[in-house]
């Protein structure tokens, strides 16, 4: 695991392009990313991941090849990249445990995200950048597994809500951009747009 930077995540995805996408073509598809949490502590990394943030905001690469196929997402994982917050031991659907995502993790991996996807060449939607609970019941239309997520049996339910203002309490079924994945995709597509490049 080594730290990197936002312009070295960046490179990392250039260098993977043309394996990610041969790989995700090759299953009738975009590249996804998969957001996580490692329902660990602070300071606790898992190679599961391609990229671990810290409480601190700090990414920790577990290779240097995010074409690698790594154990992230059941059923996901060809031509897909795993982004994972170091946190939330102990979470539950009430609460969100003594390390709830922070402020500066939440937007690292906003800021990951934007990242990723201008280095892809992906639009920044739920089709393309999902939790691990969204993407667990399935919502973009993919059935590559009975659904386990927060609509159904809650297995995985990964950054359905964040503990913020933004994101406040767990409602799978809110549509009023309030859950997690909803407000990560809407601060990476503000990263795209603001940020400096």
């Amino acid at each position: 695991m080594r730290p990197i930077t936002l312009d070295e995540l960046y490179d990392l995805g250039r260098a993977a392009y043309d394996e990610i996408w041969d790989t995700a073509k090759a299953y009738g598809r975009d590249p996804k990313l998969y957001l996580h949490w490692t329902a660990g502590h602070y300071g606790t990394k898992f190679d599961d991941y391609h990229i671990n943030i810290d409480k601190d905001g700090n990414l920790y690469a577990s290779t240097d090849n995010l074409a690698d196929i790594l154990a992230h997402t059941w059923r996901r994982n060809s031509g897909a990249i795993g982004i994972a917050l170091d946190c939330c031991v102990d979470a539950t659907s009430e609460d969100l445990g003594p390390e709830p995502p922070t402020a500066a993790q939440i937007e690292a991996m906003a800021q990951a995200v934007w990242k990723l996807c201008d280095a892809l060449d992906l639009t920044i939607d739920k089709e393309r950048v999902m939790t691990h609970g969204e993407a667990a019941d399935n919502e973009d239309g993919l059935y590559t597994h009975d659904a386990y997520g927060p609509k159904n049996t809650c297995e995985r339910w990964d950054l359905e809500y964040l503990g913020t203002d933004e994101s406040p309490s767990f409602n799978p079924w809110a549509t009023d951009g309030k859950r997690g994945g909803d407000v990560l995709r809407g601060k990476a597509n503000w990263y795209r747009e603001n940020a400096p490049h």
